[in-house]
């Protein structure tokens, strides 16, 4: 069992399987455990563990059964997890697209990309939001790292200490901070002007707006100054043109962080979108700079190849079945086998890790 119920906790010893952002994919998540040798209850022949990245839910046909089937493994002391910006939205009751099984005000717009999908019951909500604040944001050992977006030692040490019952105390205080910087730089009233030069709805792909400078301004701000916000969902910068991704155009773009990543301690994370071969990530909704473009799918990646990315695109599913396209051709769940350094995947394809790009 962890030692601690702060934000950064310790895994035990012993072998792990380490698994990709999940999304709602129940099936592809039971494909998997199948494939590793795990029993529905998180068991295991040879005494593995699982450990999740994070973004349990969202997009995805059945969020509530993964997120039952992760709760009963990690308080049964057989799996373990850390927070995704997925479980921090909502936390914060932030919903985004593909958030509709949770919040009401999602489901109808939701219906076009994303149906059919499980709705959580309002018995189930509490629960819910009572797991995900008993996870940490960090796991690590002597032997490797997990985060769910991005390992920076002065985010991880920010939280170091806090409890997790606080997460949201946490946030909310680097998020006034933020605010008092947006405030002191008039963003909020520039932002404002800005919609009201540019009427349509961010959610609008058919509609592109011009560089929004504010809004660029502002999301960096709150996104680079809140370490929760890094760890869980990476570092930003300001873009120079307007892409639209994940629902909604966006003005500040993601940074490939591993690439100043200085240790040799190797670092496991999700959130990124790899592929196992290339795709056309418009279709998905992925029109933001390609993190990943000349980097084997395969690959340990960053300034000393210790940083590895296993989120393989599960969550585009829903895009698959739209299309009518078999399931695991381009979008997969992946799991990193530790310390044997191989990758398998929900559709029974292994494969040893290559050391370099």
């Amino acid at each position: 069992m962890l030692m601690n119920k702060t934000l950064v906790q310790t895994l035990p010893s012993g072998p792990l399987d380490i698994i990709g952002d999940i999304h709602g994919e129940y099936e592809a998540l039971c494909a998997l455990l199948d494939v590793l040798g795990y029993a529905v209850d998180g068991t295991h022949p040879e005494g593995r563990r699982l450990v999740f990245v994070g973004d349990f839910c969202d997009r995805g046909p059945n969020s509530p059964a993964v997120i039952k089937m992760a709760r009963d493994m990690i308080q049964a002391g057989r799996a373990y997890a850390v927070l995704g910006n997925h479980e921090i939205n909502l936390l914060r009751d932030d919903p985004k697209a593909g958030s509709g099984w949770y919040f009401d005000q999602r489901e109808e717009s939701d219906q076009r990309d994303y149906e059919p999908f499980v709705r959580a019951t309002a018995d189930e909500k509490g629960p819910i939001k009572d797991f995900f604040l008993s996870l940490p944001l960090v796991l690590e050992r002597d032997d490797i790292r997990i985060v769910h977006a991005a390992w920076l030692d002065e985010c991880v040490d920010a939280v170091r200490s806090i409890p997790t019952t606080e997460l949201l105390t946490a946030f909310d205080r680097w998020e006034e901070q933020a605010l008092a910087q947006v405030a002191e730089e008039k963003l909020v009233e520039t932002k404002a002007q800005e919609q009201i030069d540019w009427p349509y709805s961010l959610e609008d792909e058919t509609h592109q707006p011009p560089l929004l400078k504010a809004h660029a301004r502002l999301d960096v701000i709150e996104q680079n100054q809140n370490p929760i916000k890094i760890l869980t969902s990476g570092i930003e910068r300001e873009t120079s043109t307007p892409f639209y991704t994940s629902g909604k155009w966006r003005f500040a773009e993601r940074i490939p962080w591993w690439n100043d990543y200085d240790s040799p301690m190797p670092v496991v994370f999700g959130h990124y979108w790899r592929r196992v071969h290339e795709i056309d990530r418009s279709k998905v909704g992925k029109n933001d700079p390609d993190l990943f473009a000349g980097i084997s799918p395969f690959a340990w990646h960053g300034k000393h190849r210790t940083a590895l990315c296993i989120d393989y695109s599960v969550g585009g599913r829903w895009r698959a079945r739209k299309d009518g396209e078999p399931l695991t051709k381009n979008f997969k769940l992946a799991a990193l086998r530790w310390p044997e350094q191989s990758l398998v995947f929900d559709d029974g394809k292994r494969i040893k890790l290559e050391v370099g790009e």
